[in-house]
C-alpha cells in the first residue's frame, strides 16, 4: 500500500488525488481512478511495460467546501446520503469562493429542501414540482444570499447521475455526512489537476447545447485544454445551439463576455462555427476593411477593443497594480483617471436584473460599437472608406440583438445608448481643446449614466484603432477628454449636468402668459442648458431668457 506522504507532501490530505486510487511505477503516478481497475486500466494504457502498484489516496481531513454544509449535515438524517455535486466540490478542490450549493439525492428533494428551509430560517422555492427540484435560498451579511438547489439523482446511482452532467471537473461528489471523502467515478479531479477540459459523455452536448458556451467559459476561467474529442463534439452539435432558450444562451454569452478573455471566447465560438447561432450579425464583420488610423478591418478591431477595454478596467481598479499600469498608454489612464477608481467600481457593479452585471452590457456593447459599419461602407473620391451614420444602424442592430436575447428594457435602452453614442467622445477631442461645459451638458443629456460607459469604451476604442501607432499627443488629449466628463459627472453634477430648477411650467405660463403645451418644456429644457452653460444663474434671468426664446423664435422653439 502506498501512503500518500510518499510523495514529499506533492500528493498529500489536500491533493486533487485524495480519495481515489492511483497506479504507480517507481514513485511515478502513471494512472489514477475512482476504482482499482480504473487506475491499472489507466495505467496500461500508458503502455508502460513494469507491473504498477495500485493504492488509495487516502484522505482524514474533510473537503471545505462551505460552513453551510456542517449545519444541513446536523439537520438531515445520516442513513439518506445526501451529496453536493459540481461546481461546488469543483471550487473547493481549487481553493475559490463557493456562492452556491448542488445538492443531489434519492428522492424526495424537495421535502428535503423544505425541511432545511425551515430550520436555517430561508427561503424556500419549488423550482419543478413535476421533477422534484427545490430551492433554499438563505441570507447572509451584507445583503448576500446562499443558494442551496436539491434535485433528484438523474439516473439510477449517484454514477449515473454524475455521467450525465456536462464536464468530468463537475462530475465530483462529496457526501454531507462524509466531507473527507471525494466522490469522482469519472477522474475530474485529475482533470481539473491537469488542466484538461473533458466532457462526462459523447453526448454532453447534444442532450444539452448550451454546454458548449460552458465549456468556452470553463476553459478561460480555468486555463483548461479541451479534449480534442470534445472539442469536435462541441463544434458538431452548435447547429442545436437555436433550440436553447433565449434566457438560458443570454446568460451563458453574458458570462462570457464578463470573462478573463472576452476576445478569446468570441474566437473560439467562431472556430467552433457558432457564431452564425449565437451572434449573427457578427460575421458581416470579417474582411471589412477600413482606412487609417485603423489598423484592423472591423472584425479584429471590435474583437482588439474587448481586449483593450478589459486592461482599461483592470487599470481602474480599485486597488492599484503597478502591474496593470506597466505600459505608457495604460499608465496616462492610471495617472489621470486613477482618482476615480472607487466611482467606477460602484457604477460598474450596479445591477439591472440580478445576477447579470453592467460590465457583461457594457461588453456586449463594446463587441457592437461598429456592428454598423459593413451596412454603411462607402469609398470617397479620394479613396477614403467612410461609414457614415453606421452608429445609428449599429444602434437598431444591438436593441434587436438584446430582444432576441430577451434583455430587459433597461438593458437594450443602455446598450442602445452606448453604441449610439460611442463616436462622441473621439468627435470632442478632435478639435484639440477639452469640451465646453455646453457640450459636456448635451452629452451627458443624452446619454446619462450611459455616458461613464462610453468614456471608458472610447479609451478602448482608440487604443484598438491605433495599436502601436497611437501618437502619445493624441492620447494624452484623449484621456483628458475622459477625465474633464467624468469629472463633470461625479464632482460637478449640480453645476454643469444637472443643475437644479429655478423655474417651472406654471412660472412660465404665470408670468409669460403662456398656455399648457410642448413649448412649455422646449423652453424649461433651454433654460436648463443655459444654466449648465453657466449664462443662467437665478430666476429672474431664466424668465428673461425665456421671453428672448419666444421673441425671437415666434413660438417655434426647438431645444
Amino acid at each position: 500500500m502506498v501512503e500518500p506522504n510518499q510523495f514529499g507532501g506533492q500528493y498529500n490530505e489536500r491533493s486533487l488525488y485524495a480519495g481515489r486510487w492511483i497506479a504507480c511505477i517507481g514513485g511515478r503516478i502513471v494512472g489514477q481512478g475512482g476504482t482499482p481497475k480504473q487506475a491499472f486500466q489507466a495505467a496500461q494504457a500508458s503502455r508502460f511495460k513494469e507491473i504498477p502498484q495500485v493504492s488509495y489516496v487516502s484522505t482524514t481531513l474533510p473537503i471545505h467546501i462551505h460552513p453551510i454544509l456542517e449545519r444541513v449535515a446536523a439537520i438531515l438524517p445520516q442513513d439518506r446520503p445526501v451529496y453536493v455535486v459540481g461546481g461546488a466540490v469543483r471550487n473547493a478542490l481549487l481553493r475559490l469562493p463557493v456562492v452556491e450549493l448542488d445538492f443531489t439525492l434519492r428522492g424526495k428533494a424537495i421535502k428535503t429542501a423544505r425541511k432545511l428551509a425551515d430550520t436555517l430560517d430561508g427561503a424556500f422555492y419549488a423550482l419543478d414540482k413535476e421533477r422534484d427540484y427545490g430551492r433554499v435560498i438563505i441570507p447572509q451579511s451584507e445583503g448576500c444570499h446562499l443558494v442551496l438547489d436539491f434535485a433528484p439523482f438523474q439516473g439510477a446511482t449517484l454514477e449515473e447521475d454524475l455521467k450525465s452532467r456536462d464536464f468530468t471537473i463537475n462530475a465530483l461528489a462529496v457526501e454531507i455526512h462524509r466531507p473527507q471523502e471525494l466522490l469522482d467515478p469519472w477522474g475530474g479531479a485529475a482533470d481539473l489537476y491537469s488542466k484538461r477540459l473533458h466532457a462526462c459523455s459523447p453526448l454532453a452536448f447534444i442532450s444539452d447545447p448550451v454546454r458548449i458556451l460552458r465549456g468556452i467559459r470553463f476553459s478561460i476561467l480555468f486555463d483548461m485544454r479541451t479534449d480534442p474529442d470534445t472539442q469536435e463534439r462541441m463544434r458538431a452539435a452548435v447547429s442545436l445551439l437555436p433550440e436553447v432558450s433565449a434566457e438560458r444562451l443570454r446568460d451563458e454569452l453574458l458570462h462570457l463576455l464578463e470573462s478573463p478573455k472576452p476576445a478569446t471566447a468570441i474566437r473560439i465560438l467562431d472556430y467552433l462555427e457558432a457564431i452564425p447561432y449565437v451572434l449573427p450579425e457578427l460575421s458581416a464583420m470579417k474582411g471589412v476593411d477600413q482606412s487609417p488610423p485603423h489598423i484592423l478591418d472591423v472584425w479584429d478591431h471590435s474583437l482588439d477593443v474587448l481586449t483593450r477595454l478589459h486592461q482599461v478596467l483592470d487599470v481602474l481598479k480599485p486597488t492599484y497594480n503597478p502591474q496593470d499600469s506597466a505600459s505608457l498608454f495604460l499608465g496616462v489612464i492610471s495617472h489621470r483617471l486613477g482618482r476615480y477608481r472607487e466611482q467606477i467600481d460602484i457604477h460598474l457593479n450596479t445591477r439591472f436584473i440580478p445576477p447579470r452585471s453592467l460590465v457583461s452590457l457594457v461588453f456586449l456593447s463594446a463587441l457592437y460599437h461598429d456592428i454598423g459599419k459593413p451596412h454603411t461602407k462607402q469609398i470617397d473620391q479620394e479613396g477614403q472608406i467612410r461609414f457614415i451614420k453606421h452608429e445609428e444602424v449599429g444602434a437598431d442592430l444591438v436593441v434587436k440583438r438584446g430582444q432576441a436575447l430577451q434583455l430587459s428594457n433597461s438593458e437594450i435602452k443602455r446598450t442602445r445608448v452606448i453604441v449610439l453614442n460611442h463616436m462622441r467622445p473621439l468627435w470632442l477631442s478632435q478639435s484639440g481643446k477639452l469640451p465646453s461645459r455646453r457640450a459636456i451638458y448635451r452629452f451627458f443629456r443624452d446619454t446619462g449614466p450611459g455616458g461613464v460607459d462610453i468614456c471608458l469604451l472610447s479609451l478602448a476604442d482608440t487604443l484598438a484603432t491605433y495599436g502601436p501607432t497611437l501618437p502619445p499627443d493624441i492620447w494624452a488629449h484623449q484621456v483628458d477628454v475622459v477625465r474633464y466628463l467624468l469629472e463633470a459627472w461625479w464632482e460637478k453634477k449640480e453645476e454643469v449636468i444637472s443643475p437644479p430648477t429655478l423655474i417651472d411650467g406654471n412660472d412660465l405660463m404665470e408670468e409669460l402668459g403662456l398656455k399648457p403645451g410642448p413649448i412649455i418644456g422646449q423652453i424649461l429644457r433651454n433654460i436648463q442648458e443655459a444654466q449648465a452653460t453657466g449664462k443662467v444663474t437665478n430666476q429672474r434671468q431664466a424668465l428673461e431668457l425665456a421671453s428672448e426664446i419666444i421673441n425671437d423664435s415666434n413660438g417655434d422653439v426647438e431645444p
